[in-house]
């Protein structure tokens, strides 16, 4: 690994960062400070799914592996991006496997697969929420091709719905995915900042039973 090439693939964890809703907020607040007990401590408090993360299986069935028990080499490989910023997506717009499939070539075994809608560009705005979102029979192409590990520069890749309302997607993508064992990664960021053939890290804490994890997500060139 060349150090030098190493690109940040992760949002900041702060006051801004958006959550799924429904899902807990994030605080981070002064425990003790070094004015006062003579050092730092913060106290924390999150979500599973809370900025750049990734989802175990655990998160939609009771019998998948919670992110403890994911072995750290299935969350390391050669990466792929299926760029998608040319078909200009709009507010809410499903991706079908027609608009992947030129790229199909790419897709397949031991590939950590990013889709690039772009959307990265909205974080921290009411517009990050309305995301477009990959179809059904998209994902199960995807699956089918040999993808385990999947990435998303939205906050999901199902449709995120409005307060109150259900989507029009539901949880597909996820219940393909993750129902296979397969990981899913989101609010994936900095995918223009690559260049070239690069390897991917999504490095999670290591939290007994928990059914997904925060992520360290970078990249290198190999």
């Amino acid at each position: 690994m060349d150090p030098t090439s190493i690109v940040d693939l992760s949002h900041r964890l702060d006051s801004n960062v958006q959550i799924y809703p429904g899902d807990p907020h994030y605080s981070c607040t002064p425990y003790t400070t070094v004015a006062k007990d003579g050092y730092s401590v913060h106290a924390l408090s999150l979500g599973t799914h809370t900025g750049t993360h990734i989802d175990a299986p655990s998160h939609f069935f009771a019998d998948g592996k919670p992110v403890d028990q994911i072995p750290l080499e299935s969350l390391i490989g050669p990466l792929v991006v299926i760029d998608l910023t040319d078909l200009d997506l709009q507010d809410r717009q499903k991706i079908t496997w027609a608009d992947i499939a030129p790229s199909a070539a790419h897709i397949r075994t031991g590939v950590v697969l990013v889709l690039h809608t772009g959307w990265a560009a909205h974080w921290g705005t009411p517009k990050y929420y309305a995301h477009p979102f990959l179809a059904r029979e998209a994902a199960e192409r995807i699956l089918a091709a040999g993808v385990r590990v999947l990435c998303v520069d939205t906050l999901s890749p199902d449709e995120t719905p409005y307060e109150g309302e259900g989507g029009e997607n539901g949880y597909g993508t996820h219940e393909v995915i993750l129902g296979a064992g397969g990981i899913i990664a989101e609010n994936i960021t900095n995918i223009t900042a690559l260049d070239g053939q690069n390897w991917i890290a999504l490095i999670p804490l290591n939290l007994e039973g928990c059914d997904g994890a925060p992520v360290r997500a970078f990249a290198w060139k190999v």
